[in-house]
């Protein structure tokens, strides 16, 4: 019973110093210092949602906000939808890479080393993306699944900032295990330091509120950061049939907050520019 104690004991103890890791990473002591009005925000969305993307633009021209648009399987673009990325990104938006299959780059990279990884995910993508005017120089992980490995690959081949998911509210079963409020995760701030690994607070349904984005906004309007938050398809009622995006409502009061706070709005790849 002793030694039962005593490994309960460790084990505590080692739940505890993972969870202060865990807090420390996301919360911090404090919120990061950017730079005096730098304060801004990078929006972005993954996926292959492209008309439904476009279809944003009357929004995106009210506040003057521009946004980063990370294209997977670009093997599939059809001549609408090329020419509807290309006018997003003459008024201003980016269009970024989210690769050629959607899949768990640590598990392509564990199979076929970075040969492999590279032959899979990122080369064939690439091709279609470059052939279609685009040359995309910011990389959105697919499901937030990457590890050192996949990110010196992805640095070598040209990319200047990668972008993972960071997510306020985890559930489990319909239970709710955890809620952060987004203003205290570090992570989704960016500090204007040149670093090239970033988070993005995800916006989708039921992932965060109005009131919760709102605060982050002032947070990194006091702190002259760039808060960085990411969604997936536009939605206009609650998700049906297994669809997971963002209420497009939900966006235009996230857009019209940054715009009455006067932030700036980045694209991913103008974050590590900045100056």
């Amino acid at each position: 019973m002793k030694y039962i104690k005593i490994a309960s004991s460790a084990l505590n103890g080692l739940r505890g110093l993972l969870l202060f890791a865990l807090v420390s990473a996301f919360w911090g002591c404090g919120s990061p210092s950017g730079k005096p009005d730098a304060g801004g925000i990078a929006i972005s969305f993954d996926d292959h949602f492209i008309k439904e993307w476009y279809q944003l633009r009357p929004l995106f021209q009210k506040y003057n906000a521009k946004a980063t648009f990370f294209i997977t399987c670009p093997d599939s673009l059809n001549a609408e939808e090329i020419a509807m990325l290309k006018q997003l990104e003459i008024e201003g938006h980016e269009i970024g890479f989210h690769g050629t299959v959607h899949a768990k780059s640590t598990e392509l990279m564990a199979a076929g080393g970075p040969k492999g990884y590279i032959e899979t995910e990122l080369e064939p993508g690439l091709r279609h993306m470059h052939a279609a005017g685009f040359k995309p120089t910011s990389y959105a992980h697919p499901g937030g699944n990457h590890n050192d490995r996949v990110d010196s690959v992805l640095l070598a081949k040209g990319f200047t900032i990668l972008r993972d998911v960071a997510i306020s509210r985890r559930k489990f079963k319909g239970f709710q295990l955890y809620a952060w409020p987004p203003r205290w995760m570090n992570a989704i701030y960016y500090a204007f330091d040149g670093e090239q690994k970033v988070d993005a607070l995800m916006i989708d349904y039921d992932e965060v509120t109005e009131e919760e984005v709102g605060e982050a906004i002032q947070e990194a309007k006091e702190n002259g950061t760039a808060l960085m938050v990411f969604g997936h398809e536009p939605l206009y009622s609650a998700p049906e049939n297994g669809k997971y995006g963002f209420n497009v409502s939900f966006l235009a009061a996230v857009l019209r907050e940054a715009d009455q706070q006067k932030l700036k709005f980045y694209t991913m790849s103008e974050l590590p520019k900045v100056k």
